[in-house]
C-alpha cells in the first residue's frame, strides 16, 4: 500500500471508527496519475544481431523471430496462426476478440516464410498450424518462448530483459523510430482497441531529443 493510501486510511479510521475528529480531510487529497512506463525493447543492432543468429540456427525459429520483429504480433496471435492465414502480400491475423486485422508483409517475412514452408511441406503434418514442433503438432505458447529465449541467449543478449512480448514492442518502436508511422496506423498494426494503448511507443530515445535539439538554427552560433 501506497504512503498516501495509509494516510487516507489513518484518517478514515479517526473519523469513522474512533470518532476523534469531525472532518476527514484526506478525502480531499488528489492521487496523481502515474506515468506510463516505457516498454523495454531491442535496439535496431540488437534486433539485426538476433535475427543472424536465428537465420543461421533454424528456418522454424527465424521465421517466428522474423514475423515478431517484422509484424508486432502478440504471443498468442503467433501461436494461432495457421498456413492458410499467409498469403503473398497479407498475414491475417486473429486477435482479441477474435477481431481478424491484416498485416503487409515485409520482404523479410516473406523469405523466411518461404524457407520455412517449404521444409514444412514436406513433412507429414496432420494439422493446419503454421508453426508446429518436433512431434508435429501445433506449437505452444510456452514453446515459441523457448525459442525466444533460446536464441536470445545465444545472440549473447540480455535474457532476463527479452521476451516474446518484447519482440512485439522492439516491432512497435521500429516503426515508429524509423518509419515515422502515425500512431493511428500503429494502432490498427497492433490492434489496439484505444489509441491510449498505442501511445507507448511514442517515447523519443535520448540522441533523437538531441537531434531535435541541435536542429535549431541557433545551435551553431558563435560555435
Amino acid at each position: 500500500m501506497s504512503q498516501k493510501s495509509l494516510i487516507r486510511q489513518f484518517w478514515k479510521y479517526l473519523k469513522t471508527k474512533v470518532h476523534l475528529i469531525d472532518n476527514n480531510i484526506a478525502e480531499e487529497l488528489e492521487t496523481p496519475k502515474l506515468p506510463k512506463r516505457i516498454p523495454k525493447y531491442l535496439t535496431l543492432e540488437e534486433s539485426v544481431r538476433l535475427l543472424i543468429e536465428t537465420k543461421a540456427s533454424s528456418a522454424r525459429d527465424n521465421c517466428i523471430i522474423t514475423i515478431f520483429l517484422n509484424c508486432a504480433l502478440r504471443l498468442s496471435e503467433l501461436a494461432v496462426l495457421n498456413v492458410d492465414q499467409v498469403n503473398s502480400d497479407v498475414l491475417s491475423v486473429i486477435g482479441k476478440g477474435n477481431k481478424e486485422r491484416k498485416i503487409f508483409i515485409t520482404p523479410a517475412v516473406k523469405q523466411a516464410l518461404a524457407e520455412w514452408l517449404s521444409i514444412r511441406k514436406a513433412m507429414c503434418v496432420d494439422t493446419d498450424a503454421l508453426f508446429i514442433s518436433k512431434n508435429h503438432q501445433r506449437i505452444t505458447t510456452r514453446s515459441i518462448q523457448n525459442v525466444v529465449k533460446k536464441h536470445v541467449i545465444a545472440a549473447g543478449l540480455k535474457q532476463k530483459e527479452i521476451s516474446a512480448h518484447k519482440l512485439r514492442h522492439t516491432a512497435a518502436t521500429l516503426m515508429y523510430k524509423y518509419g515515422h508511422v502515425d500512431i493511428r496506423s500503429l494502432q490498427q498494426i497492433l490492434g489496439h482497441e484505444s489509441i491510449a494503448a498505442t501511445e507507448i511507443y511514442t517515447h523519443i530515445d535520448e540522441a533523437q531529443l538531441q537531434a531535435v535539439v541541435n536542429a535549431n538554427p541557433l545551435a551553431i552560433m558563435f560555435s
